[in-house]
């Protein structure tokens, strides 16, 4: 079990550094009010995350 929660922990650090790495900080900070909408189970403040990754992921769309 210990592995499991070690590989998992790595996904999560690189997943971070990637979104970090392509979106910056505002990624960083849409990444983490869906986490934290998610672990609170609050609709709102997860959809606000989800929103702005949303508008970052199809900004040069827009």
């Amino acid at each position: 079990m210990p592995v499991l929660a070690l590989v998992s922990a790595v996904f999560v650090v690189a997943f971070e550094q990637i979104v970090q790495w392509r979106y910056g900080a505002t990624g960083i900070v849409g990444l983490l009010l869906l986490t934290i909408g998610i672990k609170a189970k609050s609709p709102s403040v997860s959809s606000a995350g989800a929103v702005l990754l949303a508008l970052l992921v199809a900004g040069p769309a827009l």
